[in-house]
């Protein structure tokens, strides 16, 4: 369920809202273990959704990097290449 949450900290151009929350909704349904929350909490689930999201921007807001900025496409390649060499695929 996690495995779509990636690093979003020190990427430019910087991470979107949408990659924020993504990566909340993602969090918040592996704590839940829930993917579709029922009626009964879809509110509960949509407000931590919006709160960690809100936290997690927050975060990124204030971390600081020495280092250079990742680029998306490269590390996607990168990650592409591992993946390729894992499951055989090279």
């Amino acid at each position: 369920m996690c495995r779509n949450i990636r690093t979003l900290h020190n990427f430019e151009p910087h991470a979107t809202s949408a990659e924020v929350e993504a990566a909340a909704l993602q969090y918040v349904r592996k704590v839940s273990g829930s993917t579709k929350p029922s009626k009964a909490n879809e509110e509960a689930f949509a407000e931590a959704v919006h709160e960690i999201a809100h936290i997690t921007q927050h975060l990124l807001d204030s971390l600081v990097s020495h280092g250079p900025a990742k680029n998306r496409d490269e590390e996607a390649a990168k990650a592409k290449a591992r993946a390729a060499v894992r499951f055989g695929t090279a």
